[in-house]
């Protein structure tokens, strides 16, 4: 078995929703990123790639290539579970914790889970997401910006 982990985080900008695993979340922000700004994906790709040893999710997409700009990063999250099966492995689970004061995220753990599950090929529940606040401490809790960690662990196929 192998485990991976991984973090991400973007800036709020101009806006009316944010992209978390894959679903339209409403809020009165967007993010500032060069593709979609899905920060539970992002984390997970990272967590995905370093349980592989294969870097970080910048190394494979890029901010500076241009194909990539507004990208959906669920194209992030196929690439990166096809290089899980090159090499023999499969996820046995994910486990998402998304940080931010708003917008809530509860009211759409269920369908971020099913969206992840779905690119993934795996049940609904080897897939958690969960959210926390910072206590409104940092750039989260003044509400300057949204974070996820996400930890893996794969398996032998």
């Amino acid at each position: 078995m192998r485990i991976g982990q991984g973090y991400d985080v973007h800036a709020f900008g101009d806006g009316d929703h944010v992209m978390l695993g894959g679903v339209r979340v409403p809020h009165d922000r967007g993010v500032l990123a060069h593709s979609d700004g899905d920060v539970v994906l992002h984390a997970l790709c990272d967590a995905m790639l370093g349980a592989l040893a294969l870097g970080d999710i910048g190394q494979h997409f890029p901010p500076s290539d241009e194909r990539w700009r507004g990208a959906d990063s669920r194209t992030f999250l196929r690439h990166c579970n096809s290089l899980i099966g090159e090499r023999g492995y499969r996820l046995g689970n994910a486990d998402i914790t998304v940080v931010c004061e708003r917008p809530k995220v509860g009211p759409h753990a269920l369908a971020m889970r099913e969206a992840i599950a779905a690119d993934l090929g795996v049940e609904v529940d080897a897939i958690s997401v969960k959210a926390t606040t910072s206590e409104q401490l940092g750039f989260t809790g003044r509400r300057e910006g949204i974070a996820a960690m996400a930890v893996c662990l794969l398996l032998r196929a």
